[in-house]
């Protein structure tokens, strides 16, 4: 703080030296910020020439004139409210804000090294702008395989990371109507920005039920999404709705598709006929990575299991995503000891209604490593050197 008041000449005018408090101190707490938010907005340098003095002569002042004479009361909360909804409008924004990815310990404590010098010595600022836009590019610049299956309670999302590309495979959704907590806005939309992902290339659903797409509007609406891919059948109440936004967005989508080729890599649509229900529509989806065979089963159900093994020849897939939550209308014992998974991911939500998963299916994926997102959290699937390398983060 000393470091950065002492850049400020005191016989500049007031603003502008508001204006260098203002960029030093951004700066200053930038590192910060992205720790936690993994984005930052350039426009609150300028938003600071109105708060600052807003607050350091009006509110500032007016809380202790009403500590004293508590007749004024309704002065400061007058302006608190209009710096509140000051705030909100400036937040709803966009302009201006830049996401980076969540930077390492390491990056910080370089940070805070070059603009120390920067501040006491004049040096260092050009390396200080190379680590950032260093940051910033990251993601783009260094290839990753990865899959994490996302804890959303009861329902599904599965994000992959390859050939840099970004695809999502279901939103989750809120188990009932009436609450208020957004699994977009506080699980998908921070995970997504703390890897660096500015835009999802493709968001797959495997179908219309809620818990598998019910966060796909406040997404779309909150997110750079450039194309979305439904499932078979006619599209249902929650479907259309989304499409409406799609539309008004000019964001393409598609339906009942059999492959789909990403940078020379390729999701396969295992499931393409037209049945009377959402499950037994759902998008079964198997794709190659580095080697590794993946296969999501949306909330297919033996119906479905049985025409796939009619229909295709699977064996020793490496990472099942178990369909239905582990409901005893999927994985039979047919199917799964024909695809012979080594890893198991069930994702499901804690002491959820529906019993989910069933004991009989548990005991017929024995044979393989079973994780649970309602026991395990969120659970990371990462191919490096050809091999693959699971974590799990508590939920």
């Amino acid at each position: 703080y000393f470091l950065i008041i002492s850049h400020i000449d005191c016989n500049k005018n007031y603003f502008i030296k508001i204006f260098k408090v203002s960029i030093l101190s951004f700066f200053a707490s930038m590192p910060i910020t992205l720790y936690y938010f993994y984005q930052v907005n350039f426009l609150s340098i300028l938003y600071n020439l109105v708060f600052v003095p807003l607050v350091s002569f009006i509110i500032f002042p007016l809380s202790f004139i009403t500590l004293i004479i508590p007749y004024f009361d309704s002065i400061l909360v007058f302006f608190i409210n209009v710096m509140e909804k000051l705030s909100i409008f400036l937040t709803n924004i966009s302009y201006g804000k830049v996401i980076f990815m969540k930077p390492s310990l390491w990056w910080i404590f370089l940070y805070y090294f070059l603009l120390f010098l920067y501040l006491n010595k004049g040096n260092g600022k050009i390396l200080l702008f190379i680590l950032i836009i260093f940051l910033y590019l990251y993601p783009q610049i260094f290839s990753k395989e990865e899959l994490y299956m996302l804890d959303v309670g009861q329902g599904d999302s599965i994000f992959i990371r390859f050939n840099r590309k970004s695809i999502l495979i279901d939103t989750g959704g809120k188990e009932s109507y009436y609450t208020s907590n957004s699994i977009s806005k506080n699980i998908l939309l921070p995970f997504m920005k703390s890897k660096g992902i500015r835009s999802l290339n493709y968001l797959i659903l495997t179908h219309g039920d809620y818990d598998h797409m019910g966060e796909a509007i406040n997404l779309v609406n909150n997110f750079k999404v450039e194309k979305v891919i439904f499932n078979c059948g006619s599209y249902n109440d929650l479907e259309q709705e989304l499409i409406k936004v799609l539309n008004k967005k000019k964001i393409p989508y598609y339906s009942c598709i059999s492959e789909l080729n990403i940078n020379n890599n390729k999701l396969y649509f295992l499931q393409t006929k037209k049945y009377d229900n959402e499950n037994d529509n759902s998008n079964v989806i198997y794709t190659e990575i580095n080697g590794h065979k993946f296969m999501f089963m949306g909330d297919a159900s033996i119906t479905t299991e049985k025409e796939i093994l009619n229909k295709y020849n699977l064996f020793n897939i490496d990472v099942l995503k178990v369909g239905h939550h582990g409901s005893k209308t999927s994985s039979s014992k047919e199917f799964i000891d024909e695809i012979n998974p080594k890893y198991s991911v069930i994702s499901v939500g804690k002491n959820n209604r529906y019993g989910h998963p069933n004991k009989e299916v548990l005991s017929i994926l024995e044979n393989s490593k079973i994780y649970r997102t309602d026991q395990d959290g969120s659970i990371m699937f990462k191919i490096k050197n050809n091999k693959l390398k699971i974590e799990t983060c508590s939920p």
